[in-house]
């Protein structure tokens, strides 16, 4: 006799999951030179993730970085 089993749901753990950029990717968007990211990154300046000797960036937390760098230079 087989039974039925209903079917649940699992959660996707990565959901909300935002994917790196590396180095090259981050400094397009910004339109600067990936070493000058990468220094940004080193003094702490910009948020990033160092994994070995690579650097990975969010996109949100670059988009952050400009808009408060913005706000910064527009104020009276």
């Amino acid at each position: 006799m087989s039974e039925m089993h209903e079917a649940t749901s699992v959660s996707q753990p990565f959901s909300h999951f935002e994917r790196f950029l590396d180095s090259r990717e981050a400094a397009a968007l910004l339109q600067i030179h990936p070493k000058t990211l990468q220094r940004l990154a080193r003094k702490g300046e910009i948020r990033a993730m160092r994994i070995g000797k690579l650097w990975r960036f969010r996109a949100s937390d670059l988009d952050a970085w400009v808009h408060l760098r913005l706000k910064l230079a527009y104020r009276p």
